[in-house]
């Protein structure tokens, strides 16, 4: 978390959180492209996945939000930068261009959740992207829930991350 740690204005992030998860890659994309890249990854078993999770939220008479009609491709241009606007199911909470992006996941009764991806240019073409996870619990839904995801948090992160590198 270190070089996270260096940006303040995004410690508000983390303040109070139950849950956090960072993950690092590194490779050659801008910041606008690698988000759009990892938003429009959907293979077949990520949308499985959304399916079981379904079960999960009336198991546990959760918030039902609504699905999208169709799955995102998005481009770079389609990364709002501006606070209050939505990309996919996240609300945008703060952006600089270029250097970070941080989103809300809809309102729920059992968590809170941000997702934000940060830039640490290493030189003119690489750069090394910390996508963060944070987490607090509102409700018991709230652990019971995370806790049944967490080991699918872990590989649709980290799939999404390698698909945005890849391209």
């Amino acid at each position: 978390m270190g070089y996270i740690q260096s940006l303040p204005e995004l410690h508000l992030f983390f303040e109070g959180a139950d849950v956090v998860d960072i993950k690092v890659l590194e490779g050659k994309r801008p910041l606008g492209e690698f988000i759009a890249g990892m938003l429009s990854y959907y293979p077949w078993w990520i949308v499985w996945l959304y399916r079981i999770r379904e079960v999960i939220v009336a198991l546990l008479g959760l918030v039902k939000h609504e699905k999208p009609e169709a799955l995102p491709s998005l481009a770079p241009q389609d990364i709002s930068l501006t606070p209050g606007d939505t990309v996919t199911f996240f609300t945008v909470r703060k952006a600089a261009a270029d250097t970070y992006w941080v989103a809300e996941t809809p309102e729920d009764k059992h968590l809170s959740a941000y997702f934000g991806v940060v830039n640490e240019k290493l030189d003119r073409e690489h750069s090394r992207f910390h996508v963060f996870t944070t987490v607090r619990y509102l409700h018991w839904t709230g652990p019971v829930y995370f806790n049944l995801i967490r080991p699918f948090h872990h590989l649709v992160v980290s799939r999404m991350m390698k698909s945005a590198i890849s391209g």
